[in-house]
């Protein structure tokens, strides 16, 4: 097996290269390109947490976002979190949902390997948990019904990913998770055979996340009809929300106006993305904006404006100094697929007008 393990360790190494190799085949220019070169250890620890450490009998929770862990999808009002799951086990899931206006726990099944999941087994969101006076909650994943709430695990069942959603990231109480299995083995399964096929997952799972990498989406300057709440999901999307895409491409001075209606939902949220599905760094700069903190019109409806420059407008998106780039708009538990919103490039010079 030692022969096996070292090939599959230099395997994934020729595959983080080929992810530069895609990159640059790419000619992306400026902070796209740097941001192409962080894709590459953003997903290996990703990776590395899912598959080369991930332990199915005993699973832990580990974060696979924050600001500077980019993957898949990510933004600045949510927290994400991962572990591997075997179907034949049963786990108790307890916590507490701090100041989440949404939180869930989602299981995604698959041909495994690291094959990119291909549906979701079932979702648990705060809809349907039962919480005490201090926001604990409890439940179970089970192949069968426990004296509890019970997520089934069906027999493809492969990863947990938990979604908290905040309207104050920076000053509210982050949810707490914990998984527990309830019969696990006295001690961790290691083998040389083990590890190699560990290295083997993440290396197809690498492979897969950049299939579809760099994204771009055509005409820009337009968000694309909205889709709604799915009845069967790919990859690691949600199950009990509605999305939109878009894209903008501006010239030095020019905004884009987006204008919309969101319909009763428990959160949603505007977000830039680089070509890799990314946040721009916004530790520096508000490049997303949530429900909570838009400025709305009289009649419900809103505007918020994509610019580089400071237009003098409350609802104010900046573009961190890049010309062209995603938007992604989601809502959490709508009541009805949103309407697609409309946009228009203008000067900032008028919108400062209009303000003053």
């Amino acid at each position: 097996m030692t022969q096996e393990l070292s090939a599959a360790f230099g395997d994934l190494l020729d595959e983080l290269r080929a992810i530069e190799t895609k990159v640059l085949d790419a000619q992306l220019e400026g902070q796209d390109l740097l941001d192409g070169y962080r894709l590459t250890f953003s997903l290996l620890r990703v990776a590395v947490d899912a598959y080369v450490w991930g332990d199915r009998d005993k699973p832990i929770l580990v974060d696979v976002i924050s600001p500077y862990l980019k993957w898949g999808g990510d933004n600045s009002d949510a927290y994400y979190q991962l572990a591997p799951l075997d179907p034949n086990r049963t786990y108790r899931v307890t916590g507490n949902r701090g100041d989440a206006v949404y939180l869930s726990m989602t299981v995604y099944g698959g041909p495994g390997g690291g094959q990119y999941s291909n549906r979701i087994v079932g979702t648990t969101n705060d809809r349907n948990l039962t919480f005490d006076a201090d926001g604990n909650f409890e439940f179970f994943l089970s192949p069968q019904p426990q004296q509890g709430l019970t997520l089934q695990l069906d027999p493809d069942a492969e990863f947990a990913l938990t979604r908290d959603y905040l309207t104050e990231p920076q000053t509210g109480r982050r949810p707490t998770w914990h998984i527990e299995s309830l019969d696990p083995p006295a001690r961790r399964h290691d083998s040389a055979e083990d590890l190699t096929k560990r290295l083997r997952s993440a290396k197809i799972w690498l492979h897969e996340q950049v299939s579809f990498l760099p994204t771009k989406i055509d005409p820009p300057n337009e968000i694309l009809e909205p889709f709604p709440v799915p009845q069967h999901a790919y990859g690691w999307s949600a199950a009990d929300a509605a999305y939109a895409m878009g894209a903008y491409d501006l010239r030095p001075g020019q905004a884009l106006v987006v204008t919309g209606t969101s319909p009763e939902c428990v959160f949603w949220n505007l977000c830039l993305w680089n070509p890799f599905l990314h946040t721009y760094d916004y530790t520096y700069e508000r490049v997303t904006i949530n429900g909570a903190h838009v400025t709305h019109q009289p009649d419900g409806s809103w505007e918020i404006v994509i610019s580089d420059e400071d237009p003098g407008h409350p609802n104010w998106v900046s573009t961190a100094g890049r010309a062209k780039g995603l938007i992604w708009l989601r809502w959490f538990l709508p009541e009805a697929t949103p309407a697609r919103p409309t946009c228009r490039v203008v000067d900032v010079a008028d919108i400062r007008k209009a303000g003053a």
